[in-house]
């Protein structure tokens, strides 16, 4: 009979496409089937057991690839969560820079160097000097702040046991300098989603601090850290895609680094555009007049959305305070 006849390859592709039944040997609910399990790379076909995923292998393997590299770039380039929360005080984006916020160990809080000094200009007395969150009185010495930062870590405060994995690097606060017991740490924040504590791994990684150097798994865990909202992870990814030539990403990721803050990758993107203006054509440079301005606007965003009255105070004070830094 015409259109019933069909070979093995037809009957294959049929299965692939239908997620009801197994892509291997077609069977599903009404053969007793209680659950398939999807192919967890692509989801796109689902098994009845790990036999005929084995074996459904090498028809699926090419496709499967290929879905699979696609969907790891749309999680890679869609707009990522803010790496954290507003500050709680004022309610304002936090700075990208480090100067420019305060982790808490006594609440667990980060909160902007301009509350902070708002708190701080206004104690008359030492006693006043508290946190602005939780008012508790800053730590007297530094047993008590590595105290704070542990019993944090013990409550799986991310930020703490990042940060006491930073301690251990550099040997702070009486902490013997151990690379394993910060990659530990490290690890711990990682597997509970820190992206700084991804960050950090992958730079371990890419340098060879505390671990042999392998840029496979460097990019992987920047890839983690850029997917959390990191910064200076999809600064480093940009560059990593920009010498293997794959310009359009190298700019995908170098505008989520600018619009995060990282005034290091537009003057980079600067230095580009500047040093190939007059000597190439614009259709042929690499960063071209557009993308510059775009990059432009989208740190001047970045500029508005961080600056406030008390944030401009605490500048004023003290260099140290500056919460953002200038592109030239």
């Amino acid at each position: 009979m015409k259109g019933y006849h069909t070979n093995t390859q037809d009957m294959s592709n049929a299965s692939s496409n239908n997620t009801s039944t197994c892509a291997n040997c077609g069977k599903g609910e009404e053969d007793g089937i209680d659950k398939l399990k999807s192919c967890t790379a692509c989801k796109m076909v689902k098994y009845c057991n790990r036999e005929c995923q084995i074996a459904h292998r090498p028809q699926h393997k090419k496709e499967c690839k290929k879905r699979a590299k696609e969907l790891h770039d749309e999680n890679l380039f869609k707009q990522p969560p803010p790496e954290e929360e507003d500050c709680p005080i004022c309610m304002e984006r936090l700075p990208f820079l480090g100067s420019g916020k305060v982790y808490m160990a006594c609440c667990g809080k980060m909160i902007c160097r301009g509350c902070v000094y708002t708190v701080q200009s206004r104690a008359t007395k030492k006693e006043n000097d508290v946190c602005p969150f939780c008012r508790t009185p800053p730590p007297p010495t530094e047993e008590e702040i590595l105290k704070r930062y542990e019993e944090r870590a013990e409550l799986n405060d991310v930020e703490a046991m990042c940060n006491l994995g930073n301690f251990y690097e550099k040997g702070q606060f009486g902490l013997p300098q151990s690379r394993v017991k910060a990659l530990e740490l490290w690890n711990r924040a990682a597997e509970l989603g820190h992206a700084p504590a991804y960050y950090n791994l992958g730079s371990s990684y890419e340098i060879g601090r505390g671990v042999g150097i392998d840029e496979k798994k460097a990019k992987h865990f920047y890839e983690l850290a850029a997917m959390k909202g990191n910064v200076l992870a999809r600064n480093f990814l940009g560059f990593f895609e920009l010498g293997e030539g794959n310009v359009e990403r190298a700019l995908k990721h170098f505008m989520f680094a600018i619009a995060g803050g990282c005034a290091g990758t537009l003057r980079e993107i600067r230095l580009e555009y500047m040093s190939t203006a007059n000597t190439i054509e614009e259709g042929h440079r690499r960063i071209t007049k557009e993308a510059f301005e775009k990059a432009m606007r989208a740190y001047q965003t970045y500029l508005d959305e961080v600056k406030s009255p008390q944030r401009d105070e605490a500048a004023a004070y003290s260099d140290k305070y500056k919460y953002y830094e200038s592109a030239f």
